[in-house]
């Protein structure tokens, strides 16, 4: 179709969604989250794709992305989508490339921005700006900036380091930010989407009670006369797959497989038996296979190489599981209760980053995805509406509000090592002794290495330890995001809670063993038992607990990760009353424990898991 004929239709076609172009950023479809969570539905497009795509759209947003508009590998884009006559909305990558398609400039910033910035407004009426204050924080998250502004364009809100935060060409209904409303960390972010929702002219009416019909539809239309088989974690996605499978297709059609992996909370596979019993359901057959996966794991010490160990033992012991059930392949599916975090963190949207590879998106798994032969029902969802999902299925609530735990359990939260290796020390980081005397904390670089995500890549760097007591809340969130903006070597920072003696933390040898996981599980389960003792359990959106390869007074030093988040792909570290800490760190002295830190990082630029 003419882009011509692609005009007219938009003239009378009612308009009832919002396209995200995907430029690869890692909050590309955190976008689609948000604007559905304003009642409007949203689609994801390649940038690349034709006009045609976009019939009966209301208004397109451009995602941000991690690489530079001006580099010979930018993403393909199909520049006739700026020509459409709806408004648009360049975030970030995004607010760049339309610049720069109308003629403005982009180059390197002076100043890369990544955290938290004051966002000014100079048109505090503009309908974009609508209701937000004249002052507001924002997250920035870029390098590179729109120095040369199209003809036409206004600025109309700047920060201390990018005097074009945001800039309008109303007659054309096409508006840039730098930062990111989509974040929780942008505080009137959402207020901004809103009011280009409002720009947009869409009807607010997409909720889960709407979806269910759809998503119904499309199962149908997927497994045809197949039946489904379900690897059941017993976490809250496959929980809610399962239980959505059944109502679709009937008991007589799904067979659950939970795998006890040896990695789980303490108690776990029996909790999930008796959950799904007592929600009527007895098509759930639950093997252990632990021996099969500390066997797959023993000597690994490199996160990547665990997730992908772990993804494939799991279809392994699945196979095995199959045959013994005489179950025809041909006549099966198999189901999984990935979630759009999985697959945009394995890099498996065309031009996003790997993260890290989720043990849902290894090579087999996405061999079977390409024969036509993978299930996946909540793909398209993140993890409120998953729970939106499962409130509607009617599932008990203790069920649907548990914390999210990881297909690969334990095996993320236990950092494995040799024992060996090269490490920055403070002395090696320039500038960090001054930096740490200017505002008279203390700390150290520790000797180990964790994920984390920042301007929508991955890094792989070292966490620093805060050791200064009677910090605030407020102060470590201070101290995080300099320590980490600053200094490439960090990734992440977490505070000392307690300690049994005052000495630099030893790196030790630690592999994926049972006593390991023993020793982890403890300590878990202590965290777990303080949130419900402390009515935080459902306060808090999630708490993983990491085992260090690190020991005081040859003990092992433990760190909890309290955040809260609402799908996964940002997060804000929790705070738990620091006086209530004392006492958990009692619990845990008591238990054997050298140190207990507290993560005190945002995601971005630390991911949840540490792994």
């Amino acid at each position: 179709m003419p882009l011509l004929q692609i005009i007219k239709f938009f003239d009378f076609k009612m308009q009832q969604k919002i396209i995200i172009l995907d430029f690869g950023g890692q909050y590309a479809h955190l976008i689609a989250n948000r604007v559905r969570r304003l009642g409007v539905f949203t689609e994801i497009h390649s940038p690349a794709a034709p006009v045609e795509e976009f019939a009966g759209a209301s208004g397109i947003i451009y995602s941000g992305g991690p690489s530079s508009v001006y580099a010979e590998d930018a993403p393909e884009y199909n520049p006739e989508i700026l020509s459409l006559p709806v408004p648009k909305l360049g975030i970030c990558y995004g607010h760049q490339l339309i610049a720069q398609q109308l003629g403005g400039k982009v180059t390197p910033g002076k100043v890369k921005e990544y955290g938290i910035a004051d966002l000014e407004l100079g048109e505090p009426s503009h309908p974009l700006l609508k209701d937000i204050p004249a002052s507001s924080p924002m997250w920035m998250s870029h390098g590179d900036a729109v120095s040369q502004l199209p003809d036409g364009y206004r600025i109309i809100a700047s920060t201390k380091d990018c005097p074009i935060a945001a800039v309008a060409l109303d007659e054309r209904k096409i508006y840039g930010i730098q930062f990111h409303p989509e974040v929780t960390h942008s505080k009137f972010g959402m207020k901004l989407l809103d009011n280009f929702v409002s720009i947009c002219g869409c009807e607010r009416n997409w909720n889960m009670k709407s979806y269910m019909p759809l998503i119904s539809e499309k199962i149908k239309n997927e497994v045809g006369n197949r039946k489904v088989f379900l690897l059941v974690s017993g976490g809250v996605d496959s929980t809610v797959a399962f239980v959505l499978l059944n109502k679709v297709l009937g008991t007589d059609r799904v067979l659950g497989l939970h795998i006890d992996n040896g990695m789980m909370r303490m108690d776990e596979s029996q909790k999930i038996i008796e959950f799904l019993n007592a929600s009527g359901m007895n098509n759930l057959r639950v093997v252990d296979a632990t021996d099969s996966f500390l066997s797959r794991l023993e000597g690994i010490t490199a996160p990547e190489e665990k997730r992908k160990r772990i993804g494939a033992t799991f279809l392994v012991v699945k196979d095995e599981e199959m045959a013994k059930l005489n179950l025809d392949p041909k006549e099966w599916m198999i189901a999984q209760g990935t979630i759009y975090p999985d697959t945009i963190e394995s890099g498996g949207t065309k031009n996003a980053d790997l993260i890290k590879t989720h043990h849902n998106r290894v090579k087999e798994v996405m061999d079977l995805m390409a024969q036509g032969l993978l299930l996946e029902p909540l793909a398209d969802l993140y993890k409120d509406e998953v729970r939106m999902l499962g409130e509607e299925l009617g599932i008990p609530h203790n069920l649907v509000w548990r914390h999210p735990f990881p297909g690969p359990g334990l095996g993320v939260r236990m950092l494995c090592t040799d024992g060996k290796g090269e490490f920055a020390s403070n002395a090696d980081v320039p500038g960090l002794a001054e930096y740490l005397k200017e505002h008279n904390i203390e700390g150290v670089v520790l000797p180990v290495k964790s994920v984390g995500v920042q301007g929508d890549g991955r890094t792989y760097a070292q966490p620093f330890l805060l050791t200064t007591k009677n910090l605030s809340w407020k102060e470590c969130e201070k101290y995080s995001t300099e320590l980490v903006n600053r200094f490439k070597v960090i990734n992440r920072v977490i505070w000392q809670v307690g300690t049994v003696a005052n000495e630099m933390p030893k790196l030790v040898a630690q592999y994926a063993t049972k006593d390991k996981f023993d020793t982890l599980r403890k300590f878990d389960n202590i965290c777990t038992e303080f949130l419900q003792k402390n009515d935080l359990y459902e306060k808090i959106w999630q708490m993983p607990v990491v085992l260090t390869p690190l020991k005081v007074a040859d003990k092992p030093c433990i760190v909890m990760r309290p955040v809260n988040s609402s799908e996964a792909m940002t997060a804000n570290f929790a705070e738990i009353d620091q006086k209530l800490l004392e006492g958990l760190w009692g619990q845990f002295q008591a238990d054997g424990a050298g140190s207990l830190w507290y993560d005190v990082t945002h995601k971005p630029p630390g991911t949840i898991e540490w792994e």
